[in-house]
């Protein structure tokens, strides 16, 4: 650091500093799609609360993920709703900070319940007859806490390591949420050992997950193709094709962000995958499970049949 230099004590987004005349028009639709995440996602959790059929390991997964989702989009979509309406757009940086931690752990921990979500499809698919054994309520709770003390454990050890970092200069971040590389960017130190760091924790953490979600459906794959009839095909690849196109949205996503050198990073492209992964990714979700599955799909429409004002109606 240089004498002249004075630590920054807040942080200023720059993201749509630039969108002046559309910041309204992009309030309105954030505010939506975030409404919408929120509200699908608490109706899946609370379709399969009270529908005994879904009380199942598949469907508890699902629980875990819908809450995840609600609490991921939360960490970031609020605060840039707010920073849409007002001219200053400033963080602190103890605020800064726990946003990281959150969305960080959040993150990390939907990758590993995703890779217990493909293990669960594994199980029903190519063990069958072992299926409530190797699924079992007691697994499928240990599953679920490991995905979410991998993420604390691993996530809040790396962030507070960034936040020992000096931030100085004029502590703008081309950014609308605080992510790692923006943040890091501030900093008037080396960071290489930092970017080393992260680039490691998105290799193990986030490829390890991925690998094993490879690994299950190339299992699932040569069993479903195994299958001597067409309709036992189709129904073997209707159980796991929601959670193919939720991989294939979170990961895509993650990988182009978090695997790319310091030098393919743009403020253009980071915005533009993060609002992929923040807020896109996790509206289509509610509609993925629920359109393209056939057991939730029954279950919307018990319920509501069961509705006395529909019935009155």
């Amino acid at each position: 650091m240089g004498g002249n230099q004075s630590l920054c004590t807040k942080f200023t987004f720059v993201a749509f500093s630039s969108l002046a005349e559309l910041q309204l028009l992009l309030f309105v639709m954030f505010l939506i799609i975030y409404v919408f995440t929120v509200g699908g996602n608490l109706i899946i959790i609370c379709l399969i609360w009270v529908v005994p059929s879904l009380h199942t390991p598949m469907y508890f997964f699902l629980v875990n993920l819908s809450f995840l989702e609600m609490c991921y989009i939360t960490s970031v979509v609020p605060q840039m709703l707010v920073h849409l309406l007002v001219k200053t757009k400033t963080i602190s940086v103890a605020g800064c900070a726990a946003q990281m931690y959150i969305f960080t752990i959040l993150g990390l921990t939907e990758c590993c319940l995703l890779a217990a979500m493909a293990y669960d499809r594994f199980v029903a698919i190519c063990r069958p007859l072992h299926y409530t054994l190797l699924m079992s309520p007691r697994v499928c709770l240990k599953l679920a806490a490991a995905s979410w003390v991998t993420g604390v454990v691993v996530e809040s050890a790396q962030t507070t390591w960034i936040f020992t970092l000096p931030f100085c200069g004029t502590g703008k971040i081309q950014h609308f949420f605080c992510d790692i590389m923006p943040v890091v960017k501030l900093a008037c130190v080396d960071t290489s050992q930092n970017e080393i760091v992260v680039f490691a924790v998105s290799v193990i953490f986030i490829m390890s997950p991925c690998f094993l979600i490879l690994c299950s459906y190339v299992r699932i794959l040569v069993t479903i193709v195994r299958i001597p009839s067409a309709a036992g095909r189709r129904k073997a690849f209707s159980t796991c094709s929601s959670h193919i196109l939720v991989v294939s949205l979170f990961y895509g996503t993650a990988l182009f962000t978090y695997l790319q050198p310091k030098t393919a990073h743009t403020p253009e492209t980071d915005k533009a995958t993060a609002l992929m992964y923040t807020v896109v990714t996790p509206a289509l979700n509610p509609v993925i499970y629920t359109l393209r599955n056939k057991e939730v799909k029954e279950a919307l429409q018990r319920v509501t049949q069961r509705n006395p004002l529909r019935q009155v109606a």
